[in-house]
This record gives structure tokens, sequence and C-alpha cells, in this order.
């Protein structure tokens, strides 16, 4: 059966109830802001709403790069064609002239810093062929890394009716960057970036505003408003945000200080548990031993509003008692922490020691218990009804 072990007692950090989180509203059609560690939402408005990301899916073409350079399938010094495709590309771009040969990681400069159309086609045409078949093996490995809400008609963001990103899979997929490309991320902090004598600025409205943003795209068309997804870093903690639909440049720029302030200034890190401490035992079915000591295979920190520091609850999940046999570091539970206004984050537990099924007389021992049980429920029933 499942069982649920409550720790709140020993996770108090107050008596108040926070401020709720997601009290704070965004003139963004929609939006999320994350804790970057944690995977935390402070904020989120239609998260899983299909829109037209524009210009910010690029960053899906990026990973798709970046994938193929980590794989040992593309060099940085490797050089592709400009197609007369790519040439003629409209809306913002990198000025690649038709037949002339570009390095990769000139057309990845000119991708993010330029937000260059044109790149993003020689790109795609470099690695799979034609624009179209790159945009089916995007969707695909989107899907692969869990954007369900997303698929992708072209490179670009062009406009298109098939071309859709939710304000969660645009956040997660900023995250993946961050995460798996660390030697490659840095391009996104380029303030500037020049091609053929022309030199454009990053149109990042928040890299230049001294509040630790080194990422990642922005984007607009007609149909999508202005959007960002952003990142930045102040000492030990990274937010990332995304949000779409504003109606101005220097409105997105307003909304995106706006989040990404409040999302350092009211949270704190709370460190809960080491790596390997003991939160709590777990009962063990048919086991050598009866008991097994749960353990958080790596730090536990919890995000917390800074005002009101209201109490956090905090449960332990598992389907128990345990069958042996368990090994050791085997996940065999959850720890449930739920703030309130934000909501649950879940974290997996693992047995800290192996337990080895037991022999005879240990099987002995459990049915004895459970037929004890039974008997008991049993004479507990008998004399409810002669009552």
């Amino acid at each position: 059966m499942m069982r649920a072990m409550l720790l709140g007692a020993a996770l108090s950090v107050g008596g108040l109830v926070p401020i709720s989180a997601t009290a704070l509203d965004t003139t963004a059609r929609a939006a999320m802001v994350i804790d970057h560690d944690t995977g935390t939402v402070l904020l989120s408005k239609n998260p899983d709403m299909p829109l037209p990301p524009a210009s910010m899916s690029k960053l899906m073409t990026l990973y798709m790069v970046f994938e193929a350079l980590q794989q040992g399938r593309l060099s940085l010094e490797e050089e592709f064609r400009v197609s007369t495709k790519a040439w003629q590309m409209g809306g913002s771009k990198m000025f690649l002239r038709e037949g002339e040969t570009v390095s990769v990681v000139d057309l990845i400069r000119g991708l993010i810093v330029q937000s260059g159309n044109d790149a993003c086609v020689v790109l795609a045409e470099g690695l799979a062929g034609s624009e179209e078949a790159f945009a089916i093996r995007m969707t695909q490995r989107a899907r692969e890394l869990g954007m369900m809400d997303s698929t992708f008609a072209n490179s670009t963001g062009w406009p298109h009716p098939d071309h859709r990103m939710s304000a969660r899979d645009l956040t997660r997929l900023a995250t993946l960057l961050i995460r798996d490309f660390p030697e490659y991320y840095p391009y996104f902090a380029e303030t500037t970036f020049s091609w053929d004598g022309i030199t454009q600025e990053n149109r990042n409205p928040l890299l230049n505003l001294g509040i630790g943003a080194d990422g990642l795209k922005t984007g607009h068309t007609e149909e999508a408003g202005y959007g960002l997804v952003g990142s930045a870093k102040t000492g030990d903690r990274r937010v990332t945000l995304m949000i779409t639909g504003l109606e101005s440049a220097q409105g997105r720029l307003v909304e995106a200080e706006r989040l990404m302030t409040w999302a350092f200034r009211e949270f704190q890190a709370k460190s809960l548990f080491e790596g390997g401490e003991t939160i709590t035992e777990a009962a063990v079915w048919l086991g050598m031993e009866d008991r097994v000591a749960l353990v958080a295979p790596e730090d536990i920190v919890a995000i917390l509003p800074y005002a009101g520091r209201g109490a956090l609850e905090a449960k332990v999940i598992y389907d128990g008692p345990i069958e042996a046999p368990i090994e050791d570091g085997q996940i065999v539970a959850e720890l449930v922490l739920n703030v309130p206004e934000i909501g649950e984050t879940r974290y997996p537990l693992q047995a800290a020691n192996a337990v080895p099924r037991g022999g005879f007389m240990a099987r002995v021992d459990a049915s004895a218990r459970i037929l004890l049980t039974r008997l008991l429920a049993s004479g507990q029933d008998l004399m409810a009804d002669t009552e």
C-alpha cells in the first residue's frame, strides 16, 4: 500500500504563510519563471498553450547544432555553402551572400547575436539536406526531450500555422541548453557580432542591465508579439524566464527586467538535506532487516519566499512495506516538498544500504504477523457486530 510520512515538524521555517508567488501578474500573453537548479516554478501564465514562438524557436535549431558538435558529427571550423533559399530569406539577417562558404562558428554567432534567418537555413540545410527535413528532426527531438507542445515547420520561427511552442517547452529548452552545453552557452552573452563589415548588436535587452543576464533569445513577429527567453545568474542562483505577446520592444524589456529582479529579490534557496543524509526509515517486507534508511542521492535545496517565510510541508511517499531484496542505492521513495502558493517539488530517495531477502524464519515471521493482523481485524469486526 502507499504510505506517506509527514516531516513537517522537522522542516518548519517560520510560522507565517508566505506571500503568494503566483500573486504577481504579468502583461505577457504567456509566461514562466523558474529557478534553474531546482526547477521550482515561481510564476506561470498559460504555460502549456502552444503559441507562435517567432525567433525564440531558433533555440531548438541551436540545440540540434550543439548536439551535433558535442557528438563529433560537426565541427566549429566546418564550412557550409549559402544556398539561394538562405540568401533570399527576409526578416533579421546575417547578410550572407549566395554561394559563399561560412564556418559553423560564424553561423552560430550570426544566429544568436544577429538572429540571422539566413544563418538558420544554412545550418539546417547543412545538417539535414533541406530545411523541411531539419524541421521534422526538430519536432522529433523536441518530443524526445519532453517538449510535447512544440511543433516545428522551419528552422527560423518564420510565421507558419504549424509552428508552435509553449512557455513551458521554451523554458525547458533553455534549461537544457544551459545544462547540456556549457562549452557553447557563452555565445549567448556576446553583445555584438560583425560579418562582412556589418556590425549588429544582440537583441537581448537584459544583457546590458547589470543583473547577471547571459542569454538567451528574443523573438518578434506581428502574430507572436514581442517575446524573450532569458536567463541570469546572481551568486549561486540562476533564474530562467519566458515571456511572449508583449506589444513593444520597450514593454518586453520592462517586463523581463521586472520579473527577473522579482525572482531574485523575493525568493531564496535554502538547503534542507545533504546528499547521503538519512531523511527517514521505511518498513521492509520479507527482508533480513525490517527497516531501511532512506537518503537523498544529492543535496536537497528548496526555494522559499523571503516575505513571510511560511512553514514548509514535507512528506515521504513510498509503496510499503518495501519488499526485499533491496539494492544499495535503489530508488524506493519520494520526498514531496510543498511550499504554500508555490506548489510541490519532488525528489527521489534511495535505500542507504542493501537489504537481502530473508530466509525461512523471516518468511514465517512475516506470515505470522499477517495472520495476527487479520485475526485482530476480524475480532474488531465481530465486536462491532455484537454491539
